[in-house]
């Protein structure tokens, strides 16, 4: 299966309520089922390319299932093609009720949660299994993309490798989840509800699930060495939309919504403070040319955001060469600005009612 390795000696995190005890996930020398749970809609040819190498992963005890969120593809006989169990929603509804409702009809002590254009290492059912058996206080773990995206071309290479890279970076004693590919016990799953159908029900679903779980004292391990392939094709109006609309503003309203915002992956410190000065940059540099001596604070900022990041430059320079770690600053400025207008579109109508509401003569008394 997979190949043994030490998980570090991480303390329990504290919650708002005693999580049940976790037992290991084995049952003498025979391990216990992992029900693979793939979400899909309108990629058949995506997840064939998933189950593929699931299935070349899988064994006896390994259980497949594909959850249809009302597809117009012919996701069934793909489905039935790699012998996987297959499931439909009556209507369209989001990962979150496709994951939840395979969860219900699921069969494993282990949920492990793949997207349907994610193709897995050899060794991702062996590496969930090694974690979940060896170490009863870990009750979900999560991995990252590769270093080999299948599409080809600038902005899917580096948004690809963005994501590597914040997992890679990421502390192992993670704070949140990713269901991109990641796994969970039952027991901790059902404790705290699955997923949240009604307030995170497509965007940042898996992030609200990692949360309540670490709210409720369960542990999250970031296993760096479970992998897998992205099979997704990204444009420029694809990157903006999504992480203007369906990253930075729900996360950001989760955030809000919460009160926490972890110093981990893309809230790091370094990524905060690289919102911030491409934020002001921006703004100078639209002021500019009404004022040319802007130019220069303006110019600090963006070089202030690369010397933040050298380390994500660095990695794409080894991985791919100096024109490309070039090519792909601009970019990251246009992400770093994303983040900062979603994270704006939430904060600002807020502050702007509590001013509202704390102007003389809007006070009602009794």
């Amino acid at each position: 299966m997979g190949t043994a390795f030490p998980i570090p000696d991480i303390p329990l995190v504290s919650g708002e309520a005693d999580a049940p005890a976790a037992q290991p996930e084995r049952r003498g020398d025979v391990p216990v089922p992992v029900s693979v749970i793939i979400p899909t809609y309108n990629n058949a040819d995506q997840l064939a390319q998933c189950l593929k190498a699931l299935r070349t992963a899988a064994d006896a005890g390994t259980e497949l299932i594909v959850v249809d969120d009302a597809s117009r593809d012919d996701v069934s006989a793909v489905a039935a093609c790699a012998g996987a169990r297959f499931l439909r929603l009556a209507r369209n509804s989001g990962p979150s009720a496709a994951r939840n409702y395979g969860a219900r009809h699921a069969q494993g002590q282990i949920l492990f949660f793949v997207d349907a254009d994610v193709v897995v290492a050899g060794d991702a059912l062996g590496r969930v299994r090694t974690v979940l058996s060896r170490d009863a206080e870990i009750a979900a773990m999560f991995g990252s993309y590769d270093t080999r995206p299948a599409a080809p071309g600038l902005i899917s290479q580096y948004r690809n490798l963005l994501h590597h890279f914040m997992h890679q970076t990421g502390k192992t004693e993670a704070a949140t989840f990713w269901a991109g590919c990641g796994a969970v016990r039952r027991s901790a799953f059902e404790h705290v509800g699955g997923f949240d159908e009604r307030g995170f029900p497509r965007w940042v679903e898996d992030v609200e699930l990692g949360y309540r779980l670490r709210r409720a004292g369960y542990r999250i391990f970031l296993d760096k060495a479970l992998q897998g392939t992205h099979l997704k094709r990204w444009t420029l109006w694809s990157v903006v939309r999504t992480d203007i609309f369906h990253r930075a503003i729900p996360w950001s309203r989760l955030i809000l919504d919460s009160g926490e915002a972890p110093d981990d992956l893309n809230l790091q410190g370094n990524q905060k403070a690289s919102v911030v000065l491409t934020g002001l940059g921006g703004l100078l540099l639209a002021a500019s040319p009404f004022r040319l001596a802007l130019l220069l604070p303006a110019s600090l900022c963006a070089t202030a955001v690369i010397v933040l990041n050298r380390d994500f430059y660095a990695f794409l320079r080894r991985l791919r060469g100096m024109r490309f770690a070039a090519a792909c600053v601009p970019l990251h400025l246009i992400y770093f600005a994303c983040c900062g207008l979603g994270y704006l579109s939430v904060r600002l109508p807020l502050l702007m009612r509590s001013a509202i509401r704390a102007l003389p003569g809007r006070r009602r008394t009794k």
